[in-house]
Order: structure tokens, then C-alpha cells, then sequence
């Protein structure tokens, strides 16, 4: 017997043999990219967010709803109007009461039954008597007229009903027929401590009446509030 010499396998050359290791045509369908080509991916488009609501400062919004507000109003629901924490909120308020006292304004801010509200000052109530003792002599504006005949016809009432049965805001009105000295504050409606008014003596005064009796039989034909807000299925007064 003759002895071989023991060969060791030598390893194929890179690339032989991948070719034979697939018949013709059925080689994989995924090539080798070569260095530095350009490589197609899908890109997800990209949509962008809703930018958050931006709000005015904190002084400046605490004072543009205490303008508007024909009553006090809690802390806690002017956090939730200007979205800032309460004690903020309060700290804020006290600072610009401060404010308009130690700056000698002609109006102040005053924490009354639980919430905010503007006033005028004690100081200033001739000039504000004088104002409105002089525009009694003006003609009430045809808005004024007919919010003045709801208040008449449905009274005690809040300013929410007078606006439900006319259908608009009639909070400018109000203050005017206030002013005025046509209607008045009586108390507050026990299920939601709105604002309750009423006519004055010098309502009947000035349309030569001696009692609300003498008024013209007009009360059928305003709507009633219950049958508003069962159409608009608003029950909020």
C-alpha cells in the first residue's frame, strides 16, 4: 500500500460557487449595493400638530372678563377661564387691587360674598350721580325699551332669562337700565345665586303708574323661559 500525503481542502476563491449554488434564473433577487449608491425609503409624511391656543398675560385677562361681569365671580371659575392655577390666580387679584388703590383710580377691586368684582369708589359717586341723574333725560334706545318690558313682565328675573326670551346678551342693556335707575338688584335666585331684578318706584314713575297692576295685559305673549330651553336643551340660567 502506498501512502498519500494528507491534502487539506482549500477554500473556494470569493464568489465561486455562488453561482453554482443556484440554477440559472433563480438566483435571489436582492443584489449587493455597492458603496456610496443611494438606497430608496419610503418616507411617512409628517403631519404637523395643532399649536396650543396662546392666551393673553394673566393681568390682562383677569381684568378683561372683571370688566364685562355684572356680578361677582369666584376665584375658582377664573382660574378655569384663564387656565392658570387658583392660587395664581388669587395672589394676582390682590396684587391688582392694590394697584388701583395705591394709583388713586377712579374704580377699585373688592372681594365681595366670595368672588371678584369691579366698584367704583366712594370718593367718585357725585360725578357718577351727576352722570346718570343727566342721562335720565335721554330716549331709551329701542333694545333698552324692550329688556325693560321683560324685566317688568317677568320680575323678579335674572339678566340670563332676559336674554334667553329676547335672544341676545343683554348685559349692556342691564347696566344701562341700572344706571338709569329703571330696574334694581333684588336678592338672588336660590337654585344658581344669580342676580335677581327688578322694576323701581321710578319705572312706575315715569310711565304714571301707582302698581305694577295698572300694567297692559302683554305678560301672554312673551315666551316663556321652561319652553326656550327645551328648544335650545339649554337648562344653564
Amino acid at each position: 500500500m502506498v501512502d498519500r500525503e494528507y491534502e487539506e481542502p482549500q477554500p473556494a476563491p470569493s464568489g465561486a460557487g455562488d453561482e453554482e449554488a443556484y440554477a440559472p434564473g433563480s438566483a435571489p433577487d436582492h443584489q449587493p449595493v455597492a458603496p456610496g449608491s443611494a438606497i430608496d425609503i419610503p418616507v411617512r409624511p409628517v403631519i404637523p400638530e395643532p399649536e396650543p391656543e396662546e392666551l393673553p398675560p394673566l393681568r390682562a385677562a383677569l381684568e378683561a372678563v372683571l370688566m364685562v361681569v355684572d356680578e361677582p365671580v369666584s376665584e375658582v371659575t377664573l382660574a378655569q377661564v384663564v387656565e392658570r392655577p387658583t392660587a395664581e390666580v388669587a395672589a394676582t387679584l390682590r396684587e391688582l387691587a392694590a394697584e388701583y388703590t395705591a394709583q388713586g383710580r377712579g374704580f377699585e377691586l373688592r372681594q365681595v360674598g366670595g368672588g371678584w368684582r369691579f366698584y367704583t369708589r366712594p370718593e367718585c359717586a357725585p360725578v357718577v350721580e351727576r352722570f346718570v341723574k343727566d342721562g335720565q333725560t335721554a330716549r331709551l334706545t329701542q333694545a333698552a325699551l324692550e329688556t325693560l318690558a321683560v324685566v317688568a313682565y317677568r320680575q323678579p328675573v335674572t339678566r340670563a332669562r332676559v336674554s334667553a326670551i329676547r335672544g341676545v346678551n343683554v348685559d349692556g342693556v342691564m347696566r344701562t337700565l341700572v344706571a338709569r335707575g329703571l330696574i334694581e338688584e333684588c336678592g338672588t335666585e336660590p337654585e344658581t345665586g344669580a342676580l335677581l331684578y327688578r322694576t323701581t318706584g321710578y319705572f312706575l314713575e315715569r310711565l304714571g303708574l301707582r302698581s305694577l297692576d295698572e300694567l297692559p295685559d302683554l305678560a301672554p305673549f312673551l315666551p316663556e323661559v321652561e319652553a326656550l330651553e327645551a328648544e335650545t336643551g339649554d337648562t344653564s340660567r
